[in-house]
């Protein structure tokens, strides 16, 4: 199956709940009026369903459908549970043109300093980037990453402009699997207001993740400063409901 089928059907169905075609709480059209609609398989309606879902943009009911829960927010959402380039969240949220320029790219090794706030072994050889993302020329987001030189070799200054994570994932082959991420809220230094045009703001919004590959080694650690006017962070949380333990059984039954 093409990857491009059900991405083409994602984006599709996501046009029409953000148009509001398919408003809030409505129920979306069917497995089968989707696969007629679209001319596709079950499978490819379903990649493309579940893909809405982990966005938050559909709730999927055993039985009876799949509901929209999607409402705007006042700015685009950059998403937390998924892992993708800022390149990729500009295209998702159709924000505008996206530019990289990189303001720094040398190579360190971890001392205890390093190692202590990344995470990185003592004596891990690291590139460290430092990069300011604009969107239609505003620069609003800066960022700081270091990469394991073993782990993601011949990075260049250029390969930083478009896409690390493409290189990684294409040119090298390395799957992207998992990120671990803290979000704080935190003053702004004189390296941002050198960097960003902050609009008066003297906070960043900022989102320190640790990411690991398929065999669970972490290769990237990156902090990324972004200015709040631009960015709402969003995430999708399940319950899960937790079996009474024997203990609590035991009670219950002693209760009644």
């Amino acid at each position: 199956m093409p990857k491009s089928k059900f991405e083409a059907i994602y984006r599709e169905l996501k046009s029409d709940i953000e148009s509001e075609k398919l408003p809030y709480q409505s129920l979306m059209p069917s497995e089968n009026q989707l696969i007629v609609r679209f001319d596709c398989s079950r499978n490819t309606v379903r990649r493309a369903i579940a893909m809405l879902a982990e966005e938050g943009y559909v709730q999927p009911m055993h039985g009876r459908g799949v509901r929209v829960i999607y409402t705007k927010t006042q700015t685009p959402p950059f998403l937390i549970a998924g892992i993708e380039s800022f390149r990729e969240s500009a295209r998702r949220n159709n924000l505008g043109e996206s530019t990289t320029r990189v303001i720094r790219f040398t190579e360190l090794t971890a001392d205890e300093h390093v190692s202590r706030h990344t995470g990185f072994p003592v004596g891990t050889e690291l590139y460290y980037i430092q990069r300011v993302r604009s969107l239609d020329g505003d620069p609003c987001v800066f960022d700081i990453n270091l990469y394991d030189k073993k782990l993601v070799p011949g990075l260049t200054k250029e390969i930083c402009v478009h896409s690390i994570y493409n290189y990684i994932e294409n040119e090298l082959g390395m799957p992207i699997v998992m990120s671990k991420r803290t979000i704080t809220v935190e003053r702004v230094t004189q390296m941002d207001e050198d960097s960003l045009d902050l609009k008066g703001y003297d906070t960043l919004a900022v989102v320190t993740g640790q990411t690991f590959n398929s065999e669970g080694v972490m290769f990237e650690y990156t902090q990324t400063r972004h200015r709040p006017d631009y960015f709402t962070f969003q995430t999708t949380a399940l319950r899960n409901k937790k079996k009474p333990s024997a203990a609590q059984d035991s009670d219950a039954d002693w209760e009644s």
